[in-house]
């Protein structure tokens, strides 16, 4: 078993190796978008390494149960010649036990890094995968989000091609057809989009991005200036006539998302009384 000192001393060295190697991978030079994408992720890894031996170092020197320091303590006391020769014959009696355990030095897997490095032709050094519609994160593969837009009720059928120039225009879609179906539809199409970024740029700090999107479309939402979604400056019921096109919904949960005062609104434009 390691000591403390030794665990922290390797800890360090395995730090200073990854400084190296992520400073290596962002030198070398790529010639193609697929060099770009490994190497990206070949960085990501490594500072996540690079972060985890930094939290576990600080566990160890704030030595909450004191080992740390009982350990320095042995070794610089009055008896540090026996303390040496004790953990001596501990790793000697270890290697008696085991003798054909065999102790890798770190530096072989870091030269494993080099190797991926200077062989990125290697299909051993791509770290993530793509479909072949992707062209290995050139391209967006929309089929399975194209599949559940042409199956939405009330929404005009295009190809597929045509789909890739407007799924991002989402504000072309009246919001009476933006029903519990279309958002499933917006959750699958959100959750592939993510991925892919995922994927192509590993070091992008997704979430903190995806937060002030968020906080700015909430911003907009309250001053009513969200494309598709004009602010209401009166009633509803003051727009007599105001027709719905129930073919967009599929159960009265949808129906009933719209508002009390959306839907008063339509059994006017149809005569019906609603009072009450």
């Amino acid at each position: 078993m390691e000591t403390i000192l030794e665990q922290q001393r390797r800890y360090h060295e395995e730090r200073e190796r990854l400084v190296d190697a992520m400073v290596k991978e962002m030198l070398h030079k790529k010639n193609t978008y697929r060099e770009t994408i490994n190497s990206d992720h070949r960085q990501k890894f490594l500072l996540d390494r690079y972060l985890t031996a930094s939290d576990r170092l600080i566990d160890l020197y704030d030595d909450k149960d004191g080992q740390r320091k009982a350990e320095v303590a042995a070794l610089t006391g009055p008896n540090e010649f026996q303390e040496f020769y004790n953990r001596l014959r501990i790793i000697k009696d270890f290697y008696r036990r085991h003798p054909n355990e065999i102790s890798v030095p770190m530096s072989v897997e870091f030269d494993e890094f080099a190797k991926a490095r200077e062989n990125p032709n290697d299909e051993l050094s791509n770290f993530v995968e793509f479909t072949d519609e992707e062209g290995y994160g050139k391209y967006l593969d929309l089929h399975e989000c194209y599949e559940k837009y042409i199956n939405l009720k009330g929404i005009e059928k295009v190809d597929y091609i045509t789909y890739l120039g407007m799924f991002d225009q989402l504000y072309d879609i009246p919001k009476e057809r933006k029903t519990g179906e279309y958002r499933k539809y917006l959750l699958v199409l959100i959750e592939y989009l993510s991925w892919f970024v995922q994927r192509i740029k590993p070091l992008m700090d997704l979430d903190s991005d995806l937060q002030e999107v968020v906080d700015q479309v909430l911003a907009n939402w309250d001053s009513g200036t969200v494309p598709g979604w004009p602010k209401e400056t009166g009633s509803a019921l003051a727009n007599v006539g105001a027709h719905l096109d129930l073919s967009a919904f599929s159960s009265w949960e949808e129906l009933a998302s719209l508002g009390l005062d959306r839907l008063k609104s339509a059994l006017m434009a149809l005569g019906l009384k609603c009072g009450g």
